[in-house]
């Protein structure tokens, strides 16, 4: 069953203006696209460093459940293989490593806690949970030098 998108100028202007700081490349290509009846895929990655989604996730959270609404695809990215590197926050200190087991006790409540703003139990538009060990698993070494090698360290510091 194909999802129908919502292409109402209005509801459509209301996702995009509403809580919104930046939309890139541009607002108006995005506005155009979804005017389109195209379905965008979106997604929000999480870092499962703790067992607890925090409030800074409750704003993403809201706009990916008004892109449901309106028939665009969500997925929900639990980030369980680079989380294990560890805890960015502290710029200052050395990572502490985290393994698979502790990375799957954070998240494993990450549905139940983000239900309480996206609609997990929609039939006709269900929010996908997707882990990114599903495709890094299968990177050697050599497929992330060769990804490496397509970035400058000047743009790797430069991104926002």
């Amino acid at each position: 069953m194909t999802t129908k998108v919502n292409t109402d100028k209005d509801a459509i202007k209301k996702v995009l203006t509403r809580g919104v700081e930046r939309i890139y490349p541009t607002s108006r290509e995005l506005e155009k696209k979804m005017m389109s009846g195209e379905r965008i895929r979106l997604y929000l990655g999480i870092d499962p460093s703790g067992p607890y989604l925090h409030l800074g996730h409750a704003v993403t959270l809201r706009k990916l459940e008004q892109f449901r609404q309106l028939g665009h695809e969500v997925i929900l990215l639990i980030g369980d293989f680079t989380g294990m590197i560890g805890d960015p926050t502290d710029k200052s200190a050395t990572r502490r490593q985290l393994v698979q087991k502790e990375i799957l006790t954070n998240c494993k409540n990450y549905k139940k806690q983000a239900s309480a703003i996206i609609d997990f139990s929609n039939k006709s538009n269900p929010v996908q949970i997707k882990y990114n060990s599903e495709w890094n698993n299968k990177l050697s070494f050599a497929d992330i030098l060769d990804l490496a090698s397509d970035f400058t360290v000047q743009q790797m510091l430069e991104r926002d």
